[in-house]
């Protein structure tokens, strides 16, 4: 493989794949996928339909089992570094028996996020594989959150800080505007702050699109109850959220 393509390809809906990114997808011959098992099968439909969409030629897929880590480990850092160890070691072995363009089809962008950009420096400085790569941006689920509830992120000159479920619950609600992600434990439910609003969105840009936004206090049941209801019904969820003081 001579040269990579990262493809950020939006938040879940076809239509946020960017001019640019379908012109990247039409210079690649060989897309690497990293599976997240059965259960998250319809991200790798997604992700088929958006290149049957756009391109008209034959190219090749290369599922890479996606390795197993702790979800609730005691040392956090050291188990995400182990974790992206294995998966770039999976990757180099997929890039060393291909040839010619390769791709990388990221949810969001690869900026926010996402390990993928990672994995490939980890792999170029191993020294074994030689390629050029190039990174496209794509739609974030941030920016679909906002569009979907019709609201901007930040007050008028207020900042807005992107955190983590796992942060939020370790150093509270600090910020005027805190957007949220990779939330698996409902941490807005720790924040007792009357005088919080919360937008929330799961699925973004696909059929199964939910969105929920009201006061804190009002709302947090609700939406613990339907994030349930669905992570049931589909075996996954990606979800996201805003949290604005309003006092």
């Amino acid at each position: 493989m001579r040269k990579l393509y990262v493809i950020g390809i939006g938040a879940g809906d076809p239509d946020q794949v960017t001019v640019q990114a379908i012109k990247a997808l039409r210079q690649v011959e060989t897309f690497f996928v990293i599976g997240k098992g059965e259960a998250k099968r319809e991200l790798v439909d997604v992700r088929t339909a958006i290149l049957d969409a756009h391109l008209d030629r034959p190219y090749r897929i290369v599922p890479i089992a996606d390795p197993p880590r702790d979800r609730t480990p005691a040392e956090y850092l050291d188990v995400v570094e182990d974790w992206h160890d294995r998966r770039s070691a999976l990757l180099e072995v997929a890039f060393a028996a291909a040839d010619g363009v390769g791709g990388i089809l990221v949810w969001g962008d690869p900026a926010l996020y996402d390990s993928t950009l990672r994995m490939v420096e980890r792999v170029l400085a191993r020294g074994v594989a030689h390629f050029d790569y190039e990174v496209v941006p794509g739609i974030t689920s941030a920016q679909a959150l906002a569009a979907r509830h019709r609201i901007v992120l930040h007050g008028i000159g207020e900042p807005v800080c992107v955190t983590t479920g796992r942060r939020l619950r370790e150093d509270g609600l600090g910020a005027e505007n805190a957007l949220v992600m990779l939330d698996g434990e409902c941490s807005f439910t720790t924040i007792a702050d009357e005088g919080v609003h919360i937008w929330w969105g799961a699925y973004l840009g696909m059929p199964d699109e939910t969105l929920i936004e009201g006061p804190l206090p009002a709302v947090k049941d609700q939406i613990v109850r339907r994030r349930a209801e669905l992570r049931e019904r589909k075996g996954w969820i990606m979800d996201i959220y805003l949290l604005r003081r309003t006092g």
